[in-house]
């Protein structure tokens, strides 16, 4: 199988993640919940994902990275500190079901799209500064999308929500550890991740890092301030309520600390070699129409294309049996379809890894060109 599918998860990952999971399952206890040695163990393995985190994306205290399930936890938790029912939020064209859906059950909340082109950010930016100027209680962008592999220009929305005092969430799930991220730089109020996608951690894992004072969505032990019926005042514990999965935990430290030897500058690179290969190639075939930016910059390791006459579903099915997984459908993403007018027919995505080979790509291309001439 050649796996094209690390928009949703990375299936191959560095051998250590796994190892250091199994380990933890045997050796690790809960953190926070005793003073013994597998107790301690735990705690020490928690801080120091937390540091990896921390240093990598360059986050002033370690205990401003906060664990959750998956991106969408961490994005749940941000949206439920800064909307308000009745409020106004603005987001981005290429927002997934992880911001609207949680945006959309906030009573009375108006949100507003600064939808922009596709790989046209200075329309983006247009966009939100126009809809800023209006007003609002917080704004969510999306670092990459999902669907297209769109570089949305966060640092540009960062600054504009700044010189508004308006806080900024960032749903860095396409772009954490395939694109360097300075946290401290943006100033965002929060910054959600998945472990399990570029960090190769493994699934039920996610980071969000915390620039305010967040609201807990979950209420519950932490180890802490038991006396309390309150959650804590501190980070992590505020957020952290309940058992920790310190093996996922202790995977997620060793993706990132592949990540910090491999080169985020580096593996950002290799993945846009092989989407301008992918897509280049896919250009030559007869009734394919691609979704590539003329500026490689603009895009990151994801690639959505269309084959004429056919479903997109039939497509990704036909690609399957031949032994290459992808993803075909709107994938959690309707918003960025009706900003791309892919809505009706959604898209067959192809999205690659530090993994990935030009020699795959090439596989593939050619299975694409027999399909497309079949």
């Amino acid at each position: 199988m050649i796996y094209l599918d690390s928009a949703a998860t990375t299936l191959q990952k560095p051998s250590a993640v796994a190892r250091a999971s199994g380990w933890a399952i045997g050796h690790l206890a809960s953190p926070g919940r005793g003073g013994h040695r597998p107790a301690m163990a735990a705690a020490e393995t928690a801080f120091a994902c937390r540091e990896e985190a921390a240093a990598l994306f360059h986050v002033p205290d370690p205990e401003q990275v906060v664990f959750t399930f998956n991106a969408t936890h961490g994005l749940n938790i941000a949206i439920r500190t800064l909307a308000r029912p009745g409020g106004r939020a603005v987001i981005s064209g290429y927002e997934h079901n992880a911001v609207t859906r949680p945006l959309h059950a906030v009573p009375g909340l108006e949100v507003a799209v600064a939808r922009g082109a596709l790989f046209r950010p200075e329309a983006v930016l247009e966009d939100f500064a126009r809809e800023l100027d209006r007003g609002a209680d917080l704004a969510v962008c999306n670092h990459v999308s999902n669907v297209f592999g769109f570089v949305l220009p966060v640092e540009e929305v960062a600054r504009l929500c700044r010189a508004r005092e308006i806080p900024l969430i960032v749903d860095a799930s396409q772009s954490a550890g395939c694109l360097p991220l300075d946290f401290q730089a943006l100033g965002a109020a929060f910054v959600a991740m998945p472990g399990h996608k570029g960090l190769y951690g493994p699934q039920g894992t996610g980071l969000l890092l915390c620039g305010t004072d967040p609201v807990p969505v979950l209420y519950g032990g932490t180890g802490s301030e038991s006396r309390r019926q309150s959650m804590p005042q501190v980070l992590p514990d505020r957020l952290e309520a309940g058992t920790h999965n310190i093996a996922g935990v202790a995977g997620l430290r060793e993706g990132l600390r592949f990540l910090r030897r491999r080169g985020i500058a580096s593996i950002a690179a290799h993945e846009r070699a092989l989407i301008r290969q992918l897509g280049e190639g896919l250009r030559q075939l007869p009734g394919v129409e691609v979704f590539l930016s003329q500026d490689p910059e603009v895009q990151a390791g994801v690639l959505s294309f269309r084959l004429a006459g056919r479903d997109c579903e039939e497509v990704g099915e036909a690609l399957g049996e031949q032994g290459f997984a992808l993803r075909a459908g709107l994938h959690c993403a309707p918003l960025a379809h009706q900003s791309a007018g892919t809505l009706e027919t959604g898209t067959v995505r192809a999205s690659v890894s530090a993994f990935n080979t030009p020699q795959e790509i090439g596989r593939f291309l050619d299975a694409m060109g027999r399909l497309a001439k079949g």
